[in-house]
């Protein structure tokens, strides 16, 4: 076992995903590098794990991603022509990408499933507990959860992993946990763990979302692990084995396997109408963007509250008058 006290430096950050769900913007660009509001996505990410601690990073890539790459690295000729031009807060910015961590990357290869994602991070981890961040979930940097999982690390040993309460109608998109109480109040102890269980069949509402801290045991785990769900090397069937105890080949068994309840602030960028609910959420709540963005905001939601009353006390022969011919 490895010595908990340690602190957790490097964080691994899938990036391989297609980003099928929103074509055709993401045909020639990785979903990853949207933008919310002015900053692209897997930014966000980044800084959460330097704010960790987690300085240092492995993207694990695959085709058409090298935009990550540049974004990431320096641009002395954009950076000249901004300081030629006094222009220091754009500067900042740009600069700021370039100086979160140290960065590296490796390709994925197949895409056969996050288990597999994170089992190509293993030569760069080696033999040290490390985090695991997806790109779809931006957590809010007033909601630090990945140093509390770091916490709770230190404390049980084995692995962390995040959970949300959801909806019970919703839980079959996720991850779900069985959970024990430990007496400290946001932390559980996972019993068993399901990959998007069948509706009326899961056996919490504790959905698994996209932060986790893994101890390197994880990687041997997910080498015995046959595909599962959709075919792929689910993280979520190997964590399930070290949950539940199951003996493996050496005589150990491996585990424990921690949750930290979340009820902070959480972004889903994985879906279209989160995405545009997270850049409004983020936007509102911008001091050099918010003041004008809300006002502007109030002012639309109004007169689309008042055109659709206005449409809903016409009559349907009105509404059939002020309908154009053909």
């Amino acid at each position: 076992m490895n010595d908990t006290s340690v602190g957790i430096t490097k964080a691994v950050v899938p990036v391989a995903g297609l980003g099928t769900r929103f074509l055709p913007a993401t045909k020639a660009t990785p979903k990853e590098m949207l933008p919310v509001v002015d900053k692209p996505a897997i930014q966000y990410v980044v800084e959460e794990a330097a704010s960790a601690g987690m300085s240092d990073i492995l993207m694990v890539t695959g085709r058409n991603k090298r935009p990550l790459e540049d974004h990431f690295d320096r641009n002395y000729e954009l950076e000249a022509t901004l300081h030629a031009k006094g222009d220091g807060d754009r500067l900042a910015r740009v600069c700021a990408s370039s100086e979160l961590g140290d960065i590296h990357y490796v390709r994925q290869g197949d895409p056969r499933g996050l288990g597999h994602a994170v089992l190509c991070a293993a030569p760069h981890v080696g033999n040290e507990p490390f985090a695991v961040l997806l790109g779809d979930d931006l957590i809010d940097p007033r909601d630090p959860l990945l140093s509390r999982m770091a916490e709770v690390r230190a404390r049980f040993g084995g692995s962390v992993v995040a959970l949300m309460e959801v909806d019970p109608g919703q839980i079959h998109l996720y991850g779900c946990a069985a959970i024990e109480a430990t007496g400290d109040g946001d932390v559980v102890r996972i019993t068993d763990l399901v990959e998007k269980p069948d509706p009326g069949t899961a056996p919490s509402n504790y959905a698994v979302i996209g932060r986790y801290v893994l101890d390197p045991e994880i990687f041997d785990v997910l080498r015995r692990t046959e595909p599962g769900r959709g075919g792929e090397i689910q993280l979520t069937d190997a964590l399930q084995a070290l949950a539940v105890a199951t003996p493996q080949p050496d005589g150990t068994t491996g585990g424990p396997v921690h949750g930290v309840v979340f009820k902070g602030r959480r972004y889903d960028t994985g879906d279209r109408a989160d995405f545009l609910r997270a850049t409004v959420r983020l936007a509102w709540e911008r001091e050099d963007l918010g003041p004008e963005f809300r006002e502007w905001l109030r002012e639309f939601v109004a007169q689309d509250a008042l055109t659709s009353v206005v449409q809903d006390a016409l009559t349907p022969v009105a509404q059939d008058a002020l309908t154009p011919v053909a």
